[in-house]
């Protein structure tokens, strides 16, 4: 079964995830503590990694360093439709508008959260649907919890893989958690303040 939840419902993927091969990546310490995140200006894979991905018939989610390098290649396939990209967690959304005319081309872009403590993708896509205007199916993808789901969609997320050994379901319920939100935010831009008149 699914474990997709799209327009408040668990839906069938029709998205195929490319990832990169698989490799032996090098444990960072910092002060003799294993560094869990990588920063801003890390490399995502190397030109040769790069030339090894596989990228299959069909609609395909590439990572937004394929994306960058192989454009040219993609290009029919990026204007019929078929390319979303997704970014990893220390990847800037700014990488990604400067790499393509209208952003809107892209019917998907996904945001991979590394662990359940990395927050970056609520910033990430907030200024994607605020700042760059996209439109399109914004998707959670990697350790996606039911903890988090209302909050991503808050921020501008509309689909949500979670994570394969938990319950859609469940997730799907919790983004009924709150009633009413108080903040604005990217999915009701209004406090509640502003959405009530008083008597």
């Amino acid at each position: 079964m699914s474990n997709l939840i799209k327009n408040g419902a668990i839906v069938a993927d029709t998205w195929t995830l490319v990832p990169y091969p698989a490799i032996d990546e090098t444990v960072q310490k910092q002060a003799g503590k294993v560094v869990q995140f990588k920063v801003t200006g890390t490399e995502a894979a190397s030109p040769e990694l790069i030339a090894q991905v596989q990228i299959p018939a069909g609609q395909v989610i590439v990572p937004l360093t394929v994306f960058r390098a192989r454009k040219d290649e993609l290009a029919p396939r990026i204007a019929a439709g078929e390319i979303g990209v997704w970014l990893e967690s220390f990847e800037l959304v700014e990488d990604l508008v400067a790499s393509i005319d209208d952003i809107n081309t892209l019917p998907l872009i996904a945001y991979d959260f590394p662990k359940f403590v990395d927050g970056r993708g609520f910033s990430a896509a907030t200024l994607l649907r605020t700042r760059y205007g996209y439109k399109n199916e914004l998707r959670a993808i990697g350790d996606v919890l039911r903890d988090k789901l209302y909050f991503m969609k808050r921020c501008g997320f509309d689909a949500y893989q979670i994570r394969a050994d938990r319950s859609a379901e469940d997730a799907l319920a919790s983004l009924r958690d709150f009633s009413e939100p108080y903040q604005g935010a990217v999915d009701e831009p209004l406090p509640v303040w502003r959405r009530h008149a008083r008597a």
